[in-house]
């Protein structure tokens, strides 16, 4: 994969959306940010963009991906991916569902996926050294540079969806504590039934993560 470093921009995930669209950039590329004026959070919110945290997105093809993970859960298996990695070096980050990085009970990050084409563009967003009001710090002291070259290499050698899920599915347990929206509407996790594809079961509702 092709990474570029750079000083600042809008947004890394509008960025590559819009290259990918023009065919300016073909996968596998990522692009880092080391500050972000104008990122993406879930439900269309602002992901504030500190300087010195990590701001990154990347662009990968479909055939690229395990056989066994599909579109709808992929947000969660590149976020997966990523909590693998930082565990590695010691930190005791969680995934809240569907796709939330927390230390404790606070969050420190997130991730959001878009499709062009058969092209998957996702942006991970993590607090590595300063956060916003009510949000939290990864708990280890890493270089970006070494998320990025570690995540990458875990990337590319396509785990699999069981192998990823698996952790997941431990992580879930304190993801009942919490709730998440879907259509303006708020749902408790304490009851919900995690499936084996990431989606949810709540009452008689299913839920796939939508970012």
């Amino acid at each position: 994969m092709t990474v570029k470093f750079i000083d600042s921009i809008n947004s890394t995930q509008d960025f590559l959306i819009k290259s990918v669209k023009e065919g300016s950039i073909i996968p596998p590329f990522a692009l880092v940010a080391a500050m972000q004026t104008n990122g993406i959070g879930s439900r269309g919110n602002e992901w504030e963009g500190l300087e010195g945290n990590l701001f990154m997105s990347f662009c990968i093809a479909n055939s690229a991906l395990p056989d066994d993970v599909c579109e709808n859960s992929l947000s969660i298996y590149f976020a997966g991916i990523m909590c693998e990695v930082l565990r590695n070096f010691g930190s005791q980050v969680w995934l809240k569902w569907p796709n939330d990085f927390y230390v404790n009970d606070m969050k420190i990050g997130g991730t959001i996926t878009s499709k062009v084409g058969e092209i998957y563009i996702c942006g991970l967003g993590l607090n590595l050294v300063k956060a916003p009001k009510n949000a939290g710090i990864l708990d280890v002291n890493l270089d970006i540079k070494q998320v990025v070259s570690s995540f990458i290499l875990y990337l590319e050698q396509k785990p699999s969806w069981k192998q990823i899920f698996t952790k997941f599915a431990i992580d879930f347990e304190k993801s009942r504590l919490f709730s998440t929206h879907k259509k303006n509407k708020t749902f408790s996790l304490a009851d919900a039934k995690l499936l084996d594809d990431g989606s949810l079961l709540v009452g008689n509702e299913r839920i796939f993560s939508l970012r």
